[in-house]
C-alpha cells in the first residue's frame, strides 16, 4: 500500500516514513528539501524533490503512483517568521495544500492525514484545551493551518475526500533507534535549544519568570515525535475502515514549565546548564496543554513515551550523534 508523505525529509515526516516502513507500507516522499535533508530519507524509499506548487510534476506523480492515502507534513512552522513574511506561509501552507487536494481529487485519492497545529487556538481560554476550544489564531502560521482545516469540509462535500487533522502540542524527542531526528544547528524549539546550550556551555534565556504558574515560567505540553507518528497511522486506518473526517488534539496532557525542562536537561545530560531570566516575549501564552481524550477514545491512541525525561533522553542521544555532522 503506497502512502505519499509530503515533507517526508523533515523532522516529523522522516519519523513517519520509518513508522510506515515498520508496518509494511510503502512510503513515497515528496520534499523540496528547503528545510528537510535527503539523508533523513532511507535509501530504499523513493524521494521526489519538487515543491507542491509544481502542478505538472504533482499530477505526474499521482498518475504514476496509485496512492492509498496522503500524509501532509510539508509546511513552514516558524511563528515569528510568519508574522514578518506572511506571504511565504499562505502560499506554502495554504495554497500548496489546495494544489495537493486538487491532485488527490483528479486521481481519486480519498484519504488525507494532515499535520495541523495547536496555534489555531490562539491565546488559550482554558487548559487543557480540547477540540471544542475556540479557534482564534493570532499569527499567519496558525491561520494558514486553520484555513486548511476549513476547506477540507468543502473538498469532502464536493469530492468525497476524507481527512483527519492532528493538532500538535510541541513535538519533541527523536527516534529511539537514532535513525532520524531534528537538526541541532537549526534549533528553534525549546528542548533542542536547551540541549545545544548544554553542549556549548552557553546560557539559556527563560523568557518570563513572573507568570501565574508554579515556578513563574511558561508551561507547555511536550509530545514525543514517535507518538505523533503512531497517531497518524491510527488516523489513516480509521479512515480506511470507514471512519468519519475529524480533528484531534495530540499531547501528553501534562504541562511542564520552561524551568522544569532546563532542570530535566541538567539531569539527563549531567551538564551544568546555565539559565538567565529574560523579559516576557509578546504572544507567549501562559500555558498550553492538550486534552487528547478524543484521540484515545476514537482512535485507541496511547502515548508510549509520555515522560519528559524519556523525551529529553532520546533527544539528547540524537543530538550527540548528529550535532557535529549537520
Amino acid at each position: 500500500m503506497k502512502i505519499l508523505v509530503t515533507g517526508g525529509a523533515g523532522y516529523i515526516g522522516s519519523h513517519m516514513v520509518l513508522k510506515l516502513l515498520e508496518l509494511g507500507y510503502e512510503p513515497i516522499v515528496l520534499d523540496d528539501l528547503s528545510t528537510g535533508l535527503k539523508s533523513f530519507v532511507p535509501a530504499n524509499v523513493t524521494l521526489h524533490t519538487f515543491n507542491l506548487n509544481d502542478i505538472e510534476k504533482l499530477n505526474a506523480l499521482f498518475a504514476k503512483e496509485k496512492f492509498a492515502a496522503v500524509m501532509h507534513f510539508a509546511a513552514f512552522i516558524e511563528v515569528e517568521e510568519s508574522v514578518h513574511v506572511p506571504t511565504k506561509y499562505y502560499l506554502n501552507n495554504f495554497v500548496n495544500t489546495v494544489h495537493l487536494l486538487e491532485a488527490m481529487q483528479k486521481h481519486d485519492v480519498k484519504h488525507l492525514i494532515f499535520s495541523s497545529t495547536a496555534a489555531i487556538f490562539g491565546e488559550p481560554q482554558y487548559v487543557p484545551a480540547d477540540e471544542n476550544h475556540p479557534k482564534k489564531p493570532i499569527n499567519p502560521y496558525g491561520l494558514s493551518k486553520y484555513l486548511c482545516e476549513q476547506i477540507f469540509k468543502d473538498y469532502e462535500l464536493a469530492y468525497g475526500i476524507k481527512s483527519i487533522s492532528f493538532r500538535y502540542f510541541n513535538a519533541a524527542g527523536a527516534d529511539p533507534l537514532l535513525r532520524t531526528g531534528f537538526r541541532p544547528k537549526d534549533a528553534s524549539h525549546l528542548i533542542p535549544i536547551v540541549l545545544r546550550a548544554a553542549e556549548k556551555d552557553i546560557p539559556v534565556s527563560v523568557f518570563g519568570t513572573d507568570y501565574d504558574t508554579h515556578d513563574g515560567s511558561c508551561v507547555r505540553d511536550f509530545i514525543h515525535v514517535a507518538d505523533l507518528c503512531s497517531a497518524h497511522v491510527l488516523g489513516m486506518q480509521y479512515l480506511q475502515n470507514g471512519g468519519k473526517s475529524n480533528a484531534f488534539n495530540l499531547g501528553n496532557g501534562n504541562g511542564y514549565s520552561v524551568k522544569e525542562v532546563v532542570n530535566t536537561v541538567r539531569e539527563v545530560t549531567k551538564l551544568p546548564v546555565k539559565s538567565v531570566d529574560a523579559a516576557r516575549r509578546a504572544g507567549d501564552p501562559v500555558q498550553l496543554i492538550a486534552n487528547s481524550t478524543l484521540a484515545k477514545q476514537q482512535l485507541g491512541w496511547k502515548p508510549e513515551y509520555a515522560e519528559l525525561g524519556t523525551i529529553i533522553e532520546h533527544a539528547w542521544e540524537w543530538h550527540r550523534k548528529i550535532s557535529e555532522i549537520l
